[in-house]
């Protein structure tokens, strides 16, 4: 007879703690920086791995007005959780998805015209009026239309009866390197379509092109919304612009020491045994490996862990559930104790950049990254 577990939590072996205190500090950060204008949280990807629902309400409350998402699946628990703030939906649809876009009250991106006319005859069969957000690419080379085609797409929507012009937007490629001219270009041709909407007699209710970089680092890419992603959860869009603003990481990745063994000097560890040990040393195990978002390659790389508040460095290759980690010839780590792999114990922190820096990476990788099975859990302040 199998043991009723409804009533009992099972324990997880990984988690992730998310400070949404520092959510709120990072979204009052930014609105100060970029007003007048408005912030859009994007929550894309669960929240950058964080908890998309638990984030935007966080944002929301902090004074963000609008939120995105970079696929129609991901509005629906936002909706579920009783979100009525805006969505941007900052890829166009595919056209099967357009009933589900419209149901949950979306603001869709277009900038094809097929998908304006398909939009279109979607809103008028369900005769709801649909809020089409025209993207133009300015030189990402992504997605969006050309900027020499634009004036002919935003006049097709605003011909529709079904469909509001709502905004133009477009999208910054290199941001991130404040001295790369390419931003200016990228606002200059932005700024020729809006003059040539303009000179048609097309009103635009809303301009956008800053991301998390555009927004710290550009203040003439604010225009009316910055759509901050990565700043949002305290993680500077480059290790080069960790300055621009106080910034506060929200996630906290830790697990606890599931064995602790002694091996000597010479023995080698994990897969492939591809690291040997210089002297008779202690070696601990962590229930937690690449299936969970740690990289493979960070124990070769020895990146190092957090025990005790201290700093004690990876070993071997990281396996699909576990991890080692050398604690030294003296160590009193024991089974239970809290191993930190990103946030901070004691004095001190791992950042998500740290981890970037040793895979060749960005810090967008590293959260994205962090598994299913790892729980997230939201502490009270």
């Amino acid at each position: 007879m199998r043991a009723d577990r409804s009533a009992r939590p099972m324990p997880s072996r990984a988690w992730a703690d998310v400070d949404l205190g520092a959510v709120a500090h990072n979204v009052a950060e930014l609105r100060r920086l970029a007003a007048p204008a408005e912030v859009c949280a994007v929550v894309k990807a669960d929240g950058y791995g964080h908890g998309a629902a638990p984030v935007a309400r966080a944002a929301l409350e902090a004074g963000a007005t609008w939120l995105a998402v970079a696929q129609v699946p991901e509005a629906a628990p936002l909706r579920d959780h009783g979100i009525d703030a805006p969505i941007l939906l900052l890829s166009q649809p595919r056209p099967d998805e357009l009933d589900d876009a419209l149901d949950l009250d979306l603001d869709i991106t277009v900038y094809t015209p097929s998908m304006v006319r398909t939009l279109a005859a979607a809103a008028r069969e369900r005769r709801i009026a649909a809020r089409v957000h025209l993207k133009v690419d300015t030189g990402m080379r992504r997605v969006g239309v050309e900027p020499g085609d634009a004036l002919a797409l935003a006049q097709a929507i605003t011909a529709e009866r079904w469909l509001t012009l709502a905004s133009v937007w477009t999208h910054c490629a290199v941001a991130d390197e404040p001295a790369d001219p390419f931003t200016a270009e990228q606002l200059a041709r932005y700024e020729g379509v809006l003059a040539a909407l303009d000179a048609a007699g097309i009103e635009v209710p809303m301009r956008h092109t800053a991301n998390s970089a555009a927004a710290l680092v550009h203040p003439a890419s604010r225009y009316d919304l910055v759509r901050c992603g990565i700043a949002v959860y305290g993680i500077p869009p480059s290790p080069a612009l960790a300055d621009r603003a106080d910034l506060r990481q929200a996630v906290r990745l830790a697990t606890e020491v599931s064995f602790v063994k002694r091996v000597a000097a010479g023995e080698r560890v994990s897969y492939g045994l591809r690291h040997a040990f210089e002297r008779d040393t202690v070696v601990a195990t962590l229930p937690i490996g690449y299936a969970d978002g740690v990289f493979r390659r960070l124990g070769l790389l020895h990146q190092e862990v957090l025990i005790g508040g201290r700093r004690h460095p990876m070993v071997g290759v990281v396996t699909m559930d576990q991890l080692m980690v050398d604690v030294g010839p003296d160590s009193d780590v024991a089974v239970g104790d809290e191993a930190v792999l990103l946030g901070s114990q004691g004095d001190e922190l791992v950042t998500p950049d740290e981890w970037a820096t040793r895979l060749d990476t960005i810090s967008y990788e590293v959260v994205c990254a962090i598994g299913a099975r790892v729980e997230r859990r939201y502490p009270s302040p």
